[in-house]
């Protein structure tokens, strides 16, 4: 039971992450600073947080341009669906 309040509680402080960092690069952008590289956005999208970014992506219109992100993070969902299914079903 521990172990799935570990998984739910890192579920969702990844989608806060990454809804946190696709909007301050949207921010950023607009502002001309500094902004988040495409391969942390990327990677917190694989560490979990696909779903929340790729929602907040279509909501504040932010690299909906790119196919590395409109192609790459639905893939990296059905990717981690897989898993859980696997984990879930075949183990």
């Amino acid at each position: 039971m521990e172990f799935l309040i570990f998984i739910l509680g890192y579920l969702v402080g990844m989608q806060l992450i990454a809804i946190f960092l696709t909007v301050r690069d949207k921010r950023s952008a607009k502002k001309n600073r500094w902004r988040v590289k495409e391969s942390t956005l990327l990677l917190v999208s694989a560490l979990g947080g696909s779903i929340a970014m790729l929602l907040t992506m279509n909501l504040i219109r932010h690299k909906t341009q790119k196919k590395k992100f409109m192609i790459g993070i639905p893939i990296i969902i059905v990717l981690q669906v897989a898993v859980i299914a696997y984990v879930l079903f075949v183990m």
